[in-house]
């Protein structure tokens, strides 16, 4: 078995009126948010289908199944954290994790800083290892239409010695 393990993740949810816009952790002011049975944190579904690639393990839906009620409106942060526990309890460790939100509006950058922050510290590693970035797509399909939201993410998992 080979120390170094790469995953990548994706996660797309519409967006609508009455929900909170909840990205890598940080509530974003913003008239509509995701629809999913958890709180919808496409950032944090990204991150969490990257960690379990990288381990074989399948994907979020999987692990935390939208038809169980026990995730019925759950805060994206505790199954970050528990997926980086699974990886733990495999051996492995977070080396650094890459993420982009793809969104029409609103703006993220100001929100970027406290993302990366967040995520740092739910997966226990130093911010300046956890990249997240966010782009629009020119007005072009369903998130440049605002519609919907999605992210994407790569991870480098290393084995522990």
């Amino acid at each position: 078995m080979t120390g170094l393990r790469i995953g990548t993740g994706y996660d797309v949810h519409r967006l609508a009126e009455g929900r909170k816009l909840i990205l890598g952790g940080v509530e974003i002011p913003f008239g509509r948010g995701a629809v999913a049975h958890s709180d919808g944190d496409v950032l944090l579904h990204a991150v969490c289908d990257a960690l379990l690639g990288a381990l074989a393990l399948g994907d979020i839906g999987q692990h935390f199944p939208p038809t169980d009620p026990a995730y019925a409106g759950i805060s994206s942060l505790l199954l970050l954290e528990r997926t980086v526990r699974l990886a733990a309890s495999r051996g492995y460790r977070i080396v650094n994790l890459d993420a982009t939100v793809i969104a029409q509006s609103p703006k993220l950058a100001p929100y970027i800083p406290a993302m990366r922050e967040t995520i740092a510290q739910a997966v226990g590693m130093d911010v300046d290892a956890v990249s997240v970035k966010a782009t629009t797509e020119e007005k072009l399909g369903f998130t440049g239409r605002g519609e919907g939201i999605a992210a994407e993410a790569v991870v480098l998992l290393e084995k522990a010695e």
